[in-house]
């Protein structure tokens, strides 16, 4: 068989046309998250609220529990007058020393802001698109899974990771604030994929023919989107948490933290959707580990054989089982259950590069 004949290079072509389209899309919604992050800065009534609020939780720490801190949030009208609202919704800070309400999001409660941040998403959706059309002619092209080599499963996890985020916000939740993160992580992905990681569009490799390629590998590369999606969750909620703890004792915080952590969302709300975003997800790892068994069985005659890629996905699943069980401990609730969720995702992450790039297996197919 030819294989070179079996590839149709001009949806080849088209795939990488689009991919780079893609990154110019990404880079016009970077900037769009720029802007709004700069022009949706906080009015003064805003920031005088959140330093009342970080003293009313300072001084109520000491263990009164008269009653929750007042939550107040700058809605621009019409003719550019800001007014206050009552609470709807208080969040206690994971452990359960003050009750913070969360910010008003990158745009700050600014028409402005606001305006560039609906761009930056309607931006990102194209670009998704674009890529998502990448991938797709990248299958087409030789007629099979588009995960076969690091090159592929590069540009078909940051499809996901950013699916994964606009669904979040078609289905109303707080995570617009994850744009501009996103965005730049998504970009350097791309980067890394095109440059040092490109593989020419070819056929499978004997051992990757079977159906347990499109089960097995795509539930991993969704694994890996939303766990990435709890990690970025998780690193904010480490600032924002320092951020409040300094404001509790009565501390001000710097320029930076002043224009960007006090419009995330509080430690609190961060921490909890981290937890539910892994413990939803967990046990999908749990199938994709259970599923590589099962392809291994069929293609090596062994379920199990230390492979490195089999070892490193078995400590992965350890480290996120540790931080799951860790939540359900009193004592490892907040900060040491959030530094367990990195250390988890960091070694996703080395079994998504280390692995394939740096040691020799059976699961060696990097095409780099």
């Amino acid at each position: 068989m030819n294989l070179a004949a079996a590839t149709n290079e001009s949806l080849a072509n088209t795939s990488n046309v689009l991919i780079y389209s893609s990154m110019a899309v990404y880079t016009l919604a970077f900037f769009a998250h720029i802007a709004e992050w700069v022009f949706g800065s906080r009015s003064k009534v805003g920031r005088t609220a959140a330093a009342l609020t970080g003293a009313q939780a300072g001084a109520e720490g000491a263990g009164a529990g008269a009653g929750a801190a007042v939550q107040v949030r700058v809605a621009q009208q019409g003719g550019g007058t800001a007014v206050l609202d009552r609470p709807k919704i208080v969040t206690r800070a994971a452990a359960g020393s003050r009750d913070v309400p969360d910010g008003p999001g990158a745009a700050g409660g600014t028409f402005k802001g606001d305006l560039y941040g609906r761009i930056a998403i309607s931006l990102t959706i194209v670009a998704f698109l674009v890529q998502a059309g990448g991938v797709v002619a990248r299958a087409m092209s030789v007629q099979r899974a588009p995960w076969g080599n690091m090159y592929e499963f590069s540009i078909t996890f940051s499809t996901v990771a950013v699916g994964t985020y606009l669904v979040l916000l078609a289905l109303g939740k707080n995570v617009r604030w994850m744009g501009l993160l996103l965005v730049t992580t998504v970009l350097l992905d791309l980067g890394v994929a095109t440059t040092l990681l490109y593989t020419a569009s070819d056929q499978l490799v004997p051992a990757l023919h079977s159906y347990w390629l499109w089960i097995h590998v795509s539930t991993a590369i969704l694994c890996g989107a939303v766990f990435y999606i709890g990690a970025v969750a998780t690193l904010l909620y480490l600032f924002r948490d320092s951020y409040e703890a300094k404001l509790a004792a009565g501390g001000k915080p710097g320029a930076f933290a002043r224009s960007v952590l006090s419009r995330l969302p509080a430690a609190g709300s961060l921490d909890k959707f981290s937890y539910r975003i892994n413990a939803a997800v967990f046990p999908l790892w749990t199938f994709t580990i259970i599923a590589g068994a099962i392809w291994a069985g069929d293609a090596w005659g062994r379920y199990w054989g230390w492979d490195p890629k089999e070892v490193w996905s078995f400590i992965t699943w350890v480290a996120y089982a540790s931080y799951l069980h860790a939540r359900a401990t009193a004592g490892w609730k907040g900060r040491k259950a959030a530094y367990l969720a990195l250390l988890a995702f960091g070694c996703w992450l080395f079994n998504y590069y280390g692995v394939n790039i740096f040691v020799n297996g059976k699961h060696s197919y990097a095409g780099v």
